[in-house]
């Protein structure tokens, strides 16, 4: 059966182009057509003048739908998260595991690799964030969990079977060596909760480092002496930068910064979402904290900023608001820069010929009506 996606407006790499359909076939998209060149037979579902995007990317998810990966590392919790952040429009994520020791770690590894045997809609892989991170950087992460990156560890988290690795670290708690070693397993280093200098990132670049984790967040700031983790990450051309954009964790001019220096390619919109989003729970534990909503934000007991009660339609429409960007541009940081920074760009993140049909339909207002993974609709499904 041809399931053909017609009347809206289809957002096809930097065209916004109207008068088409999405055709898919077994989970994959066949063919954009002309609408009267859809075959005859085929299952028409009318976007009503919607708008279809590439389904959302979003490579760090701590939790959702009232769940933190953190502590219930579980097939069945995966489900609940990618479910509650599809709502959204997310149809593919990283679930997100915050420092922790190393046999919490390897639990998790092995969940995401049960969970993609599994099938489970929108588990792309793994984001470790910690616990090879600098105590000066460290966030809301508990520095009783830092660790060091030896064999090991090593062999812990190039370890996965299924999917994608993105290891978040400190460059200046190991060395070039490790990070080449890791980039040779497969793994995707990204530099985040770092103290690291513009002469370690440097060295960290060349030996494979990847890209940066909230970008401007929990890590060295750009200074006129003393580029730091923010200036390197500004400067290098081909590094991917992940940016919370809920109006909390990053000011406005500061993100347009970064996309002057980036460009429309190397910003990836992230939401570092935490059990709230998808919850009417806006308070939660994490490692002996309570974290609690407040105005939007996720912050601890002492205010510090903890993960965040974003969702990527929000981000989505807050991008729109402090970028200016038009809807094509829009979804490069929703979706295609994301895939790109996985490697998964023939997979997912594009509305082309052979990539999954993962996709989502928003309204004028930029709302979500509708997402599909695989071909297969998620709103309104049990």
């Amino acid at each position: 059966m041809t399931i053909a996606l017609a009347n809206g407006r289809i957002v096809t790499g930097r065209a916004l182009a109207t008068g088409l359909a999405v055709l898919i076939e077994d989970g994959r998209i066949k063919a954009v057509v002309p609408a009267p060149a859809v075959p005859q037979g085929s299952e028409v579902y009318d976007l009503e003048g919607g708008t279809l995007l590439p389904g959302f990317i979003d490579v760090q998810v701590n939790g959702g739908g009232g769940i933190l990966f953190n502590d219930i590392p579980t097939v069945q919790a995966l489900r609940t998260i990618g479910r509650a952040h599809s709502r959204f429009g997310t149809t593919g994520f990283l679930p997100t595991i915050i420092s922790a020791d190393l046999a919490t770690l390897a639990k998790a590894i092995a969940t995401v690799d049960d969970a993609i045997a599994a099938g489970v809609p929108g588990v792309l892989g793994i984001h470790i964030e910690g616990p090879f991170l600098n105590a000066e950087r460290k966030g809301i992460h508990d520095p009783a969990n830092f660790g060091v990156l030896d064999t090991n560890a090593f062999s812990l988290v190039t370890s996965l079977k299924h999917g994608k690795t993105v290891l978040t670290l400190a460059p200046e708690t190991t060395n070039p060596r490790m990070i080449t070693a890791l980039t040779e397993a497969g793994v995707l280093v990204s530099a985040g909760h770092t103290n690291a200098s513009y002469e370690i990132l440097t060295a960290a670049f060349a030996a494979g480092l990847r890209g940066f984790t909230h970008l401007f967040n929990a890590m060295s700031q750009l200074e006129g002496r003393t580029p730091g983790a923010v200036g390197s990450a500004l400067e290098h051309d081909e590094s991917w930068c992940g940016i919370i954009a809920d109006g909390h964790h990053v000011h406005p001019a500061s993100l347009r910064v970064a996309l002057r220096c980036k460009g429309r390619d190397r910003l990836m919109l992230v939401t570092d979402a935490m059990s709230s989003v998808g919850s009417s729970q806006k308070s939660f534990e994490l490692s002996g904290k309570t974290i609690s909503v407040q105005n939007g934000v996720c912050v601890g007991p002492d205010g510090t900023l903890a993960g965040s009660d974003l969702d990527m339609a929000a981000a989505f429409r807050n991008a729109r608001s402090i970028f200016k960007l038009d809807l094509p541009d829009l979804s490069r940081l929703a979706s295609g820069n994301a895939a790109e920074f996985l490697g998964l760009e023939h997979e997912i993140g594009f509305i082309r010929l052979g990539t999954r049909a993962d996709l989502v339909l928003m309204n004028d207002e930029l709302q979500v009506r509708q997402c599909w993974i695989g071909g297969n609709p998620q709103i309104g499904r049990e």
